[in-house]
């Protein structure tokens, strides 16, 4: 009897233990499959995430490009502007030195509209050095070149500084 109860007990036990066994598997079973379901939605939110902070990584570049380019624009007009007016003033104060040269005459009226155009460029530079002259009137206005020379100069001066506006470096 005694063999009975012993084999009724280990089989009970044994039950027991697989039902437990059972249950255990199951649970394990059961927190494995969350954890797969949960996984790739953790994973897709992180991958949301990331995709996020790259598509406004994007659009903050693409705004900075944006301004970059207007700002290189409007510093180009400028620049062309600036151009414009300088080749003007290179034409006029040249046109004034060949008619000079040429020893033309002072009483006409073109000459004189040159000289009255020039004259605010050129007044600053008047009497730095001599200007040679020869017997027949044909001077070498020293003074208009060195006016000139300035003039460019300056004219380089400024668009270096346009090109330093319209081309900003990020990194040096």
């Amino acid at each position: 009897m005694d063999d009975d109860k012993l084999a009724i007990e280990e089989a009970r036990r044994a039950g027991q233990h697989s039902s437990v066994k059972s249950q255990v598997e199951g649970e394990v079973q059961a927190e494995i499959a969350d954890q797969s379901a949960q996984t790739p939605a953790a994973e897709t939110r992180k991958i949301g995430q990331v995709a996020g902070q790259f598509r406004a990584k994007a659009v903050d570049e693409v705004v900075g490009t944006e301004r970059e380019v207007e700002r290189a624009r409007g510093a180009a007009r400028i620049s062309q502007v600036v151009d414009y007016i300088f080749y003007v003033i290179y034409a006029l104060l040249g046109m004034r030195f060949l008619l000079a040269l040429l020893a033309a005459r002072s009483g006409a009226g073109f000459v004189r509209f040159i000289v009255a155009v020039t004259n605010p460029f050129y007044q600053p530079f008047r009497g730095i050095v001599a200007s040679p002259s020869t017997d027949s009137g044909h001077t070498l206005m020293l003074p208009l070149v060195i006016a000139i020379i300035v003039y460019i100069l300056l004219h380089l001066g400024i668009n270096g500084l346009l090109r330093m506006f319209a081309h900003r470096k990020t990194a040096i």
